[in-house]
């Protein structure tokens, strides 16, 4: 595994000579977070033709499962590309790459002050959060809920995003009045304007991300390449800004 992190580390050191397409399956809280660290990339390595699309993990493993032409698969939770490595779906140990946050999020009700053990002593109708069962950042939000003993108390009032975007998209589309989302989107600026509160990491399992490169990729140098750029300083510096936790990086 060292030495494939070291040999893709030097191909992230050579100029881009072809213009061999990536395509990228990514979870839906690194929707703001990759697309810049995406187009810094291709500031930096113009020929460099990348495309991404998002949903949630579980969804996307199924998709890699039945086939689909992805070359580079980031994970909310590094149990997902486990187990493709395991089945022999992707070419590439699990790489970590950040640690997930969720929080309290509303545009309608100020929940700065808010914290989620008092919660169901709020006035509204709708609570969103995404899909337990397939996306990790609403498994999390139910993990977090049961940890306080509110999950059956909330429960009728929950409404399920696809992915974790989607659920964020429901509060905003007026869908639910709150949500459990990812602070890497509650720190997009636009979603930014409205107050969130961060729930304690000690309530839910961790949100260990992590990537690897599929089957359909191993031998796609660009695809390996830009898997090396996201240890880069400046990949990480925007992890950092969206509020990821950052791994140790390795010193080889």
């Amino acid at each position: 595994m060292r030495i494939l992190w070291v040999f893709s580390l030097l191909l992230c050191m050579l100029p881009v000579r072809a213009s061999e397409p990536v395509t990228i399956a990514a979870a839906s809280d690194l929707r703001y977070a990759l697309d810049e660290i995406i187009a810094l990339y291709q500031s930096e390595h113009p020929k460099a033709r990348i495309r991404v699309s998002y949903g949630s993990s579980g969804k996307i493993s199924t998709q890699i499962r039945h086939g689909a032409p992805f070359d580079l698969f980031f994970s909310a939770d590094i149990q997902f590309p486990e187990q493709l490595y395991a089945e022999g779906h992707v070419s590439t140990a699990p790489e970590l790459y950040a640690i997930g946050r969720i929080v309290l999020w509303s545009p309608r009700l100020d929940l700065t002050e808010v914290t989620l053990s008092q919660l169901n002593a709020l006035s509204f109708r709708r609570l969103a959060i995404a899909q337990p069962a397939h996306a990790p950042y609403g498994l999390r939000a139910k993990e977090a809920l049961q940890a306080l003993g509110l999950w059956d108390a909330l429960e009728p009032k929950l409404v399920y995003g696809e992915n974790i975007a989607q659920t964020a998209q429901m509060a905003q589309s007026g869908a639910a009045e709150v949500a459990i989302i990812a602070l890497s989107l509650a720190r997009f600026p636009q979603l930014a304007r409205h107050g969130y509160q961060l729930i304690p990491s000690d309530l839910h399992q961790p949100l260990t991300q992590a990537y690897s490169v599929t089957r359909h990729g191993a031998n796609n140098a660009s695809a390996h390449r830009f898997a090396a750029f996201m240890q880069s300083s400046e990949a990480r510096s925007i992890l950092a800004h969206y509020g990821f936790e950052l791994p140790t990086r390795r010193v080889e």
